[in-house]
């Protein structure tokens, strides 16, 4: 005896589903796990490798399609590869509250691992480990944002954490080479911008060796291309000038 299926129904297994409202509406897509934020970042391009299928659902779950008139209507139009796009774009990821916990976990291990390459004790000019800065973290109850990059968030982190303890951004060291002409003048709009000159030789040109803020960077970059027309360099000799082994616990 055969089971009869409906056809509008699709059952799907290990399944990420994206959901979206719109014109009053529920519409589901079904993805791969992991594919989705793969997608959204850039690295994944093929939409096969993201897609189960190229249906929109009202409800994955269940294997219910969305019928055409309604998609017409919610998205002015029927093409279903277009509509699967616009959903895997400003669509909500849903996950399991394990998944959910479980990336946060990720993220805050990621987050303290870039402060702790990021930074160090200023007084010894030595790395936090990223167990002390995870410690840290959870010292000012720090709660991850799933939904803003571990990059952004390590900065946040790092602001907060300059009010209990000592914790600065590692100084870059780098080579400035000036013209001889502009040299005095250029050295005087850059001192607001260097921490800590090395080191001076002014022969043909003015050499300078010295420590800035990563911050500061761009800044110093531009500056020199635009007064100098060119003439003048920047090198990056480390970008983290910091003493060798690991701060004490």
């Amino acid at each position: 005896m055969s089971i009869f299926t409906p056809t509008n129904q699709i059952r799907l297994t290990n399944v990420a589903v994206v959901r979206m409202k719109k014109g009053g509406k529920r519409f589901e897509i079904a993805c791969y796990k992991n594919k989705v934020m793969s997608w959204r970042s850039g690295a994944e391009k093929d939409l096969d490798e993201v897609l189960q299928t190229h249906s929109v659902f009202v409800n994955v779950s269940k294997g219910q399609v969305a019928k055409k008139d309604d998609l017409t209507k919610a998205f002015g139009t029927d093409d279903l590869t277009e509509i699967c796009k616009q959903i895997l774009a400003k669509g909500e990821l849903q996950v399991s509250d394990k998944e959910r916990q479980s990336q946060l976990e990720t993220m805050f291990r990621d987050i303290a691992t870039i402060v702790a390459e990021k930074c160090v004790n200023p007084d010894t000019k030595r790395p936090y480990t990223v167990s002390l800065i995870e410690r840290a973290m959870k010292d000012i109850h720090y709660s991850v944002k799933a939904n803003k990059s571990t990059k952004q968030q390590a900065l946040e982190v790092i602001r907060q954490l300059k009010e209990t303890m000592e914790i600065q951004r590692a100084h870059m060291r780098l080579r400035l080479v000036l013209p001889a002409k502009e040299g005095k003048r250029l050295k005087e709009k850059l001192k607001p911008l260097l921490q800590v000159v090395e080191s001076e030789d002014f022969d043909e040109e003015l050499e300078m060796v010295c420590l800035v803020d990563p911050g500061c960077f761009r800044e110093i970059d531009e500056l020199i291309r635009c007064e100098t027309k060119g003439r003048g360099s920047l090198e990056v000799l480390s970008l983290k000038d910091v003493e060798e082994g690991d701060e004490k616990l």
